[in-house]
């Protein structure tokens, strides 16, 4: 045979994690109580922004970051929900809290980027058949949590790929979270705060240049006009124009500028309203062909040759000049937040959010009936079908208004802190379905050379659409018991009242729908027409002992309910469907034991937790008659280390490894390989980011990250991998200062350039390569 030489090249080999390493890390851990409280020592001042005194809790409010002649702390010691009471090493529930100092540092730009600091989370998964996963479709712990982002405490509909411009920080919490929100996914939710107002006059902003033309531009602007009273106004802005590092064609095209204006900051009463409004022309990731990757054989048992087929090039495109991922979202929200007093405080928050997106991507499925080779020795024949394109046409809306009352009492040692509220919330989702209309197909792809550039058949709206809206009404309520100096205990609970429905309609003879019998091809038929109302609950308890001022030991017990369509709003009521109306709510109980310790003058934080989380009730298809049944149990459990703060004054650092020990308990395999463990979830994962200012104000630093071994889903595709392969990546940054207004900072990514598989999707036809070395230089200003 006369394969075709690939381009891939050799790349040192580093060993994963061993056994032996994770449990000198859970010594470590084990062993921190003792040495905190060695080191126990008062708290230092801190002079980062403006802060509001607030009882039994310190309240930071946003500033444009200025460097200063120490290195960033990264280290964040509240949330910004009114319903987390008490600071981190207080919190029963690991938590952790991605700073926009790290943001900075490391040249992220998107929440996926930015999520890179958690350990095992992330974008593990491509997608199933043609439909390639879009926006932020985020792995956390064994399971998809992208329908779990919320801003500013409130739920964040739609697929889209979320920039980081207008974010100040990015909160995780990792366990069952639906008493803090309601319906969400069993392995925790993602927070993201939005940039708000200050008494301050500032101007920051930087403009980037990288490796494959990317170019972006953002400016910060905060003005004081009224200084007596607290009013001000701030702009964020942000206009991007880059290609991907490694990929052809692929885009990442926008822009975006978030106004918001604050009076009373300086009173008992506060008014913030704010506007958010993004645009993106993007062109979509459809993944690499995984012909040629260890575990690849052959789809076609007669033509074994494929199996021995070197790799493609992970530059591919597989896609056409037609593929578009079009989004377009506004966010407009009004807070007002009054302070009766000290011990008891308000906030009201009303929102209104759309999200619109416009998608085609060509996509293919690479089986033996779509793998064409006209001359089984010649690769430069081989073709796959672009057979399966894949249309979204979708709008979601979301209309809320969340009040939250705090109040504090209490006198010595005896404290209590209640956090209660209710929030009215409506969602709306409306979908268009587009697709080929004259019966005409994209061309086939060649499998090592393929051409975009093809004329694509006509497509557009065939007339059927569906719409699903939902109706909740919740109630909450907080406590946090201070006993003593040593001991607290805090318990929650949450109902959550909803009404959903879904209607649609459908082509005939496809996606379900009768068939077209007497009807003329293309008639547009009744589909599905279903309604669901629940009451959900979800509960959490957590005992704290503190064995030091700076230390505290913990456990917590949390359960959540997520009813079915739960993510998406498009119920069902056909028996193959997973989001049948007839099932009952999905349940997940995580329970967790740690131990949090505040070092070096209360400017570093060491956590430690042993958590596991079951769910019940899954809705699990049986392989045989491809029907659902609500027989599903699951189990993850591991532990999970973390260090965040600074060293001392010119060393910071953020760094996490974490263990997921997944099991089915009961139902059929997720896995292709047939084990019992979950896919997309690696059994083990680190990552870690470090600075150090030098004495002559040069910075220098650098990550690392590794992923271990991940499987992918079952489904009946042949000869493709079952897994992909651990890796690490180590990123590299220096910045220099050239003045108090001006800087440079330079980011090398995958450093040692390592090729490796960051997604995969369910078949194993496609994957996403990582990004390959690359350089992202960036001028940053600031008045």
């Amino acid at each position: 045979m006369s394969f075709i030489k690939s381009r891939k090249h050799a790349t040192p080999s580093l060993r994963p994690l061993s056994p032996s390493m994770a449990c000198l890390a859970t010594s470590i851990a084990l062993a921190l109580p003792a040495v905190a409280m060695a080191a126990d020592t008062p708290a230092t001042g801190a002079d980062d922004g403006y802060l509001i005194a607030d009882a039994g809790n310190t309240t930071q409010l946003p500033t444009i970051p200025v460097e200063g002649n120490s290195a960033p702390s990264y280290k964040v010691d509240t949330l910004a929900s009114p319903k987390f009471v008490k600071p981190l090493v207080d919190t029963t529930q690991t938590i952790q809290i991605i700073s926009s100092d790290i943001i900075r540092d490391q040249g992220a730009t998107t929440l996926t980027e930015a999520l890179r600091n958690s350990p095992g989370v992330g974008t593990f998964y491509t997608g199933e058949n043609g439909n390639t996963t879009t926006g932020d479709t985020v792995y956390l712990r064994g399971y998809d949590a992208s329908s779990s982002i919320y801003v500013d405490g409130v739920r964040d509909l739609g697929s889209i790929s979320r920039d980081v411009f207008n974010i100040e920080q990015v909160e995780l919490t990792k366990g069952a979270a639906g008493t803090d929100n309601g319906r969400s996914s069993p392995s925790g939710a993602i927070n993201l705060v939005s940039k708000q107002p200050m008494l301050e006059d500032a101007v920051s902003g930087s403009v980037a240049l990288g490796t494959s033309s990317q170019k972006r531009v953002t400016a910060d602007l905060n003005k004081t006009f009224d200084s007596a009273s607290g009013s001000a106004f701030r702009l964020s802005l942000m206009a991007q124009d880059s290609g991907v590092p490694g990929r052809d064609q692929l885009e990442q095209d926008r822009w975006g500028f978030a106004p918001s204006l604050a009076f009373g900051l300086a009173g008992s009463t506060r008014f913030y309203l704010n506007y958010l409004h993004v645009k993106q022309s993007n062109v979509p990731d459809g993944g690499v062909f995984t012909i040629g990757l260890p575990g690849y054989s052959t789809p076609d048992a007669s033509r074994p040759e494929l199996g021995l087929a070197p790799p493609v090039d992970p530059e591919n495109f597989y896609g056409t000049d037609a593929d578009h991922d079009d989004v377009k979202a506004d966010m407009f929200t009004a807070r007002v937040e009054h302070d009766f007093s000290e011990d008891l405080k308000f906030q009201n928050t009303t929102r209104w959010g759309r999200n619109e997106q416009d998608y085609l991507l060509t996509s293919y499925r690479g089986n033996t009936e779509n793998l064409l080779t006209p001359d089984i020795n010649d690769p430069s024949t081989w073709t796959i079908a672009r057979s399966i394109p894949t249309f979204k046409d979708h709008t979601n809306r979301i209309l809320t208004n969340q009040s939250n009352l705090r109040i504090h009492s209490g006198s010595g040692s005896f404290e209590n802190d209640f956090s209660g509220g209710v929030e009215f919330t409506r969602e709306e989702l409306e979908t268009r379905d587009v697709r080929i209309l004259d019966g005409g197909i994209f061309p086939a792809a060649n499998v090592y050379n393929p051409d975009p550039h093809v004329a694509a058949p006509l497509y557009g709206p065939s007339g059927a659409k569906g719409s699903g809206s939902s109706d909740t009404l919740a109630l909450y309520a907080f406590d946090t018991v201070t006993f003593n100096e040593r001991w607290q205990m805090n318990g929650g609970v949450r109902l959550d009242r909803f009404d959903a429905d879904f209607d649609s309609t459908l082509v005939c003879g496809t996606g379900g729908a009768p068939a077209c019998g007497d009807l003329a091809p293309g008639t547009i038929v009744p589909g599905v027409d279903a309604d669901t109302s629940d009451t959900l609950f979800s509960w959490k308890l957590g005992v704290l002992y503190k064995p030091a001022s700076n230390g505290s030991l913990y456990a917590n017990y949390t359960i959540t309910e997520q009813p079915p369509g739960g993510g998406s709003l498009e119920l069902s009521s056909r028996p193959n469907s997973a989001n049948n109306v007839i099932y009952d709510p999905q349940e997940s109980r995580t329970a967790e034991i740690g131990t949090k310790w505040e070092l070096v003058g209360n400017r570093l934080l060491l956590s430690a937790a042993l958590y596991r989380t079951d769910i019940s009730n899954e809705i699990v298809r049986d392989p045989v008659d491809l029907l659902y049944y609500q027989i599903g149990e699951k189990r993850v459990q591991g532990i999970e280390l973390s260090a965040i703060g600074q060293i001392n004054e010119n060393w910071s650092i953020s760094a996490g490894y974490t263990t997921m020990d997944t099991k089915v308990i009961e139902g059929v395999a997720v896995s292709q390989d047939g084990s019992d463990a979950l896919a997309y979830t690696p059994e083990s994962a680190f990552t870690a980011w470090t600075t150090y200012r030098t004495p002559f104000n040069l910075t220098l630093g650098g990550g690392a990250r590794y992923s271990g071994e991940m499987k992918r889903g079952t489904d009946g595709a042949v000869g493709t991998p079952e897994f992909t392969e651990d890796y690490w990546v180590f990123d590299a940054v220096a910045s220099y200062p050239f003045n108090e207004h001006f800087d440079l900072r330079l980011n090398a990514y995958n450093v040692f350039d390592k090729e490796y598989v960051a997604a995969i999707n369910k078949s194993g036809y496609r994957y996403t390569p990582g990004i390959p070395r690359s350089y992202l230089l960036t001028a940053n200003f600031k008045f």
